[in-house]
């Protein structure tokens, strides 16, 4: 028993590393963020490998539904959280995120960000952006609406998924674009709507799956999401239904909580975001718009998707005030 404690003296006490050792030794930064980030397919892994190669830390990726979520879930653990990091909330979310006053501010130098209608918050740093859209499999659908009101009077039974605002970012998304466009007379809008409506799912990858299993003829997508089956799959069916009264845009963002853990490491990775090494990686794995100018890491499939004649979006304090009253509108409509 003497021999075996005494190997253990000397294994404890050995001035050689083990891996027991550099797991003490590192620190540990905590993101919360959505599971299609966290995918094997998704940014996720390859930002981990590249950050965890520069900060001699180590990157634990916390994958949730959708960004609706990711923000109930840090209001709910409140300063008890456990992120360091949360990365997948928009602009859209953005008033109602400062609100919990659980969010710090960073000193991310954002000189470089090059996103149409410009970005400056002190608080929240982009990584990426798009712009919503139907998208549709070309093959089988042939007759394509251009509008919302063309697809409300479609007489061909066409039907669609979209996810639900109150747990996802593109169901918001969608929620504020028919807004934009119809305002007071949405719920009209809603109701006419509903009757395409196949399903309504808590986030995107379940929306989308169902799509490419051909239980939809649309789903609530992005203009860009045409880029990954053209360039992965080298598929050219699925496309974005352009609609002449504008795309909503999404911009998406993170920050670092107030009681993280190891705030020079926060700083760090919130920098590391818009670097050119990760703004490389998101076009082929996030399948949304770098927020820098790049000339590495853009396919060319970018060249032909879908360009919205007009970007629509709200004021995020707008969105703050009126959010449950416009999610409790779309509940009641949808159920009429």
């Amino acid at each position: 028993m003497r021999i075996i404690i005494f190997i253990l003296f000397l294994f404890i006490t050995s001035p050689h590393t083990t891996i027991a050792d550099e797991v003490a030794i590192k620190p540990t930064l905590t993101v919360y963020t959505y599971d299609s980030f966290t995918s094997d397919w998704g940014p996720g892994p390859k930002i981990k490998e590249e950050f965890e190669k520069e900060c001699n830390c180590y990157l634990n990726f916390v994958g949730l539904t959708d960004a609706v979520e990711i923000l109930s879930r840090i209001q709910f653990e409140g300063k008890e959280t456990k992120a360091d990091i949360v990365l997948g909330l928009d602009d859209n979310l953005i008033a109602d995120a400062k609100k919990t006053n659980l969010f710090a501010r960073n000193s991310t130098d954002l000189s470089k960000i090059n996103i149409p209608g410009g970005f400056s918050d002190d608080i929240f740093v982009p990584y990426d952006y798009g712009y919503f859209s139907f998208i549709y499999d070309s093959s089988k659908l042939t007759n394509v609406p251009d509008s919302f009101d063309d697809l409300i009077s479609d007489k061909n039974s066409l039907s669609i998924i979209i996810q639900d605002p109150r747990t996802s970012s593109p169901g918001l998304g969608l929620l504020l674009w028919v807004k934009s466009i119809y305002g007071d007379k949405s719920n009209e809008i809603w109701e006419e709507l509903s009757k395409k409506i196949l399903t309504v799912t808590q986030g995107w990858s379940e929306a989308y799956g169902m799509f490419l299993e051909g239980e939809a003829d649309m789903v609530l997508s992005y203009t860009t999401s045409p880029a990954y089956h053209i360039t992965a799959e080298g598929e050219d069916k699925y496309k974005a239904a352009e609609f002449r009264e504008g795309h909503y845009s999404q911009i998406e963002v993170a920050a670092k909580l107030i009681n993280n853990s190891n705030d020079e490491l926060s700083e760090q990775f919130l920098q590391f975001l818009i670097s050119k090494k990760v703004q490389s990686i998101l076009p082929t794995t996030q399948w949304m718009y770098p927020v820098i100018s790049i000339t590495d890491g853009i396919p060319d499939s970018f060249n032909s998707l879908v360009k919205p004649n007009k970007v629509l979006s709200l004021e995020s304090e707008d969105i703050s005030k009126k959010r449950k009253e416009w999610t409790r509108d779309w509940e009641k409509s949808l159920s009429k």
